[in-house]
């Protein structure tokens, strides 16, 4: 039954104001959580807040849930969503890239423009840094473009790849965010609490 615009439920037309209000929503929610903070950011690799983690890993555990619910249920198409495609290489170097830039900055793409937004000078800093960033990539495109497409096994889900069935991945996905949670919670305890 889902995606709305694509089964003509909603227009297309209403395609950039949804877009635009989803995106002001996220940005509320990642204030509302802090994550305008470069230090509350920085703090999952310094081991004084996890909150980063737990956010994600809980929306990522929640999210699977509920499509896989919703498509059970018949109120969701699976095979109607769009799949990202995996390239293996590629995603590794631009992991360890953005989590270079990450730790030094303190923010990420979408947590700095919440910065940007509040009026922090540092979240201004780095959205300036990342648009040189992507400028310099666009223009050095044709020395990049190997590694920007190796490793491409095309469209396949994690499922499908480990040939696993979906209820499985999300118990096992379920276990690993408790035990993340937990452990997090010990190292978080035995690190010096930074104030911010």
């Amino acid at each position: 039954m889902g995606p709305l615009i694509t089964n003509g439920i909603i227009d297309p037309g209403w395609n950039n104001y949804i877009a635009l209000l989803l995106g002001m929503a996220f940005g509320f929610v990642l204030e509302s959580a802090g994550f305008s903070s470069s230090r509350k950011l920085a703090g999952v690799f310094y081991g004084y807040d996890f909150v980063v983690l737990k956010v994600f890993f809980t929306a990522a555990v929640v999210s699977v849930i509920g499509i896989y619910l919703m498509g059970h249920l018949g109120w969701l198409d699976i095979s109607k969503l769009y799949i990202q495609p995996a390239y293996v290489q590629s995603t590794i170097v631009g992991g360890v890239i953005m989590g270079i830039g990450f730790l030094m900055g303190g923010f990420c793409p979408g947590t700095s423009f919440t910065g940007v937004a509040i009026g922090k000078i540092d979240a201004m800093v780095f959205s300036v840094g990342m648009f040189i960033g992507v400028l310099i990539f666009g223009e050095l495109y044709p020395l990049f473009e190997n590694l920007y497409n190796a490793g491409n096994l095309g469209y396949i889900t994690i499922t499908e790849y480990f040939g696993i069935q979906p209820g499985i991945f999300i118990l096992g996905l379920t276990v690993v965010a408790l035990v993340a949670f937990y452990v997090t919670a010990i190292i978080q305890q035995k690190v010096k609490k930074v104030d911010y």
